[in-house]
């Protein structure tokens, strides 16, 4: 049986099927050696031997088209045999074919089944977990160590970091949780007028705000904002190298970098969930006035004689502990980007939605224990 194409034929003498290859088999002419080679159709793969007698030149695109052709017919580039070739010409196939996979066929992906993907999926969230428990360790024990020996502690970071977690972020939760005082108080208003109960509506507005409202929307607020930008400058920095550069100087990338970060942002959200509760009475405290037929000293009034103070402290109580969240899985997620841009996108929008998911689901336990505690 004879082919006849333009760049090979196939030729079957004593059972075996010979591919012989002729003309210049290079780059130029990639596109139509690709194309000759696909006119072969199914009896490409029953090729053992391939013949270079006629064969004018080859370079390495040229191989690699035979090669791949070859291996996608279900041939194992690895065991095909090489006849009549030029020595040049067999050099430049044995390293193209040294360097494909000896698997045989391409791998096709394979399609999971629901069990897998569910599987597949509790699988990369249980190693998530663990790094990121892993990661906590770490840092428990480097500022173990810091504490130790003081001169470990990086002052100027920390402060530089302070500014930017926390005196940054002030206007935008002032705004957010002023908002949501507002539309908060103006909901609960609209049943509590029904019944003649406006002045209900400093109760349930104060105690929401300061031991619920407040300290999930700041950490969320905060999860968006310095939690992606850890992500997204530890992730740069390993990208540049900046990071290698701080551990060839016999530094810990952990003390220079991640300890600042975390230490202010736990130092930070507390007041800043303290600022939520007053922009939130106070939107509140507008909607009262301005609805509702409560005076800013009838609500004043009506805030000091209900709200227990214990539910402003379980709310700043919360705070370290979100921001102890968001910081970890922050730094851990830049550090462990790989050596491209596109991972510190996904690191970066990863770190978000852990951080968002993780702060309601550590909302909802403090919750249980507190209602078991009696708070």
């Amino acid at each position: 049986m004879n082919t006849p194409v333009e760049f090979c034929r196939i030729d079957s003498g004593s059972g075996a099927a010979v591919l012989t290859l002729k003309g210049r088999w290079q780059i130029a002419q990639a596109d139509q050696i690709a194309l000759a080679m696909s006119k072969l159709g199914k009896a490409l793969g029953k090729v053992e031997t391939i013949d270079g007698k006629a064969l004018g030149a080859m370079d390495t695109a040229g191989a690699l088209v035979l090669l791949s052709r070859l291996r996608a017919a279900g041939i194992d580039p690895q065991t095909i045999a090489l006849a009549n070739f030029d020595p040049s010409h067999t050099r430049i196939v044995e390293v193209v074919r040294s360097r494909l996979p000896s698997a045989g066929p391409a791998q096709h992906a394979r399609a999971f089944g629901m069990v897998a993907q569910t599987g597949r999926i509790a699988s990369n969230l249980g190693s998530t977990m663990i790094g990121h428990v892993d990661f906590l360790g770490r840092i428990v024990f480097e500022l173990t160590r810091a504490l130790r020996q003081p001169g470990l502690l990086r002052p100027r970071e920390f402060m530089a970091q302070l500014g930017q977690t926390g005196v940054t972020a002030i206007p935008v939760v002032m705004l957010v949780t002023f908002l949501i005082g507002v539309v908060f108080a103006y909901l609960l208003g609209l049943q509590a007028e029904q019944y003649g109960a406006n002045v209900f509506v400093v109760d349930g507005t104060a105690l929401g705000m300061t031991r619920e409202f407040a300290p999930i929307i700041v950490a969320v607020i905060v999860a968006g904002r310095s939690g992606a930008a850890f992500t997204a400058q530890l992730g740069t920095m390993k990208l540049t190298e900046e990071i290698d550069a701080i551990r060839t100087l016999g530094l810990s990338a952990d003390h220079v970098l991640v300890l600042p970060r975390i230490g202010a942002l736990m130092v930070t959200l507390p007041l800043l969930v303290f600022i939520g509760d007053v922009a939130g009475l106070l939107g509140a405290m507008v909607i009262g006035q301005t609805m509702l037929d409560i005076t800013p000293h009838s609500f004043l009034e009506r805030l000091h004689t209900t709200l227990d103070p214990k539910h402003v402290l379980i709310g700043l109580c919360k705070a370290p502990f979100f921001a102890l969240l968001v910081g970890i899985i922050g730094c851990r997620m830049g550090i462990s980007v790989e050596r491209d841009t596109r991972s510190i996108g996904i690191n970066t929008t990863s770190t978000v939605v852990q951080s968002i998911v993780s702060v309601i689901i550590l909302d909802a336990i403090f919750a249980v224990i507190f209602e078991r505690l009696g708070w």
